[in-house]
């Protein structure tokens, strides 16, 4: 038996120091992590105040900071990464960074708000915490560890060995051989409506979302959220909820929009809403209902800074000829600033 228990022992410690201290996800992970410090360092380095928008890749794509800067004359860091890294671990992470005075908008995805304990625990920030990370783990607690110890597979050594000669190789992200890259605000730039036309056919035929209010007050993610609004408010940092950007005929119902809300106005947050509740036509999207093609993230982009400004009293610099989202024109939305609904 103690054989048998000093074995298991050891194999144990032996993966732990392969994958906490050997193999790594240089390519995959490699990516998402750089992406997150890029943003950090830009968010200490413009001080205060600053506006961060937060949210998975619907902040990376359809919110451009470097459209809404100017317009408030406010710094902006686009902090968006994607919906899988876990929001605990980018909570953590953020709040060593936001100080009392900053703006923070939150434009979560639904799938953010609905999403597990367990998908939290083993998304791949649990991968980059144990191999390049560990004081976040460890602020984050055991059970948050524990997950960590253990996700990792045969698989992912595997591809961990593969990505370390590809990556030795020289291989970098294939989307900036098509001009898709992450400006120094850490908005995603270059995905055009002319790119999009690969993926038309996909966006028009995806299902709708299906959603419920109840689903989204019960789930951890909400209750993720609903912790940071109320700790950062507490902090001195006003905090935004607002609404992803979607399709218009999927729009949200009035009982998800107000679970939603609560989540921002019940803990000391505001909630913001466009006229539009930030919905466009399929045709207005990239590759998915999370992500606007560059002109339409540019457009929604300035319909948002019109509203924040409103907000936040300050004057917008919205001039006439700022481009709008092709596929928009001549909807119901104008290029000047709208109406704000703060509910």
């Amino acid at each position: 038996m103690r054989r048998l228990a000093a074995a298991c022992l050891a194999s144990v410690l032996l993966y732990a120091t392969l994958f906490g201290c050997v193999l790594d996800r240089r390519l995959d992970q490699g990516f998402l992590r750089a992406l997150i410090e890029a943003k950090l360092a830009r968010g200490a380095a413009v001080g205060t105040p600053k506006l961060v928008i937060l949210a998975g890749s619907n902040a990376l794509y359809s919110h451009r900071c470097e459209t809404i800067e100017p317009i408030l004359r406010l710094p902006c860091v686009n902090a968006g990464v994607a919906v899988g890294i876990g929001l605990d671990y980018l909570f953590a992470r953020w709040r060593e960074v936001l100080r009392r005075g900053d703006v923070l908008y939150l434009p979560m995805e639904i799938a953010q708000y609905t999403r597990g304990r367990l998908a939290t625990a083993t998304g791949p920030d649990a991968a980059i915490m144990f191999r390049h990370d560990r004081a976040t783990l460890e602020r984050l607690g055991a059970s948050r560890m524990l997950a960590a110890l253990f996700a990792f597979d045969l698989r992912a050594a595997v591809v961990s060995v593969a990505e370390a000669g590809l990556s030795a190789a020289g291989m970098a992200d294939p989307r900036g051989a098509a001009g898709i890259e992450v400006n120094a605000w850490g908005d995603r730039t270059g995905h055009s409506l002319a790119l999009a036309a690969a993926t038309r056919g996909f966006i028009l035929h995806l299902p709708p979302s299906g959603t419920t209010g109840a689903a989204i007050t019960a789930g951890y993610g909400a209750s993720l959220i609903a912790a940071f609004v109320r700790d950062e408010t507490a902090r001195g940092v006003l905090v935004i909820g607002g609404l992803p950007t979607g399709f218009a005929d999927d729009a949200p119902g009035p009982d998800v929009v107000a679970a939603i809300r609560r989540i921002y106005v019940g803990n000391g947050g505001v909630f913001l809403a466009l006229p539009n509740d930030s919905r466009y036509p399929r045709t207005d999207f990239f590759d998915t209902a999370d992500h606007l093609s560059e002109p339409c993230q540019i457009h929604h982009s300035i319909m948002l800074a019109g509203a924040l400004a409103r907000l936040l009293h300050r004057r917008a610099d919205i001039h006439p000829d700022d481009p709008p989202c092709a596929e928009a024109v001549g909807t119901d939305m104008a290029i000047n600033a709208p109406p704000v609904r703060a509910r």
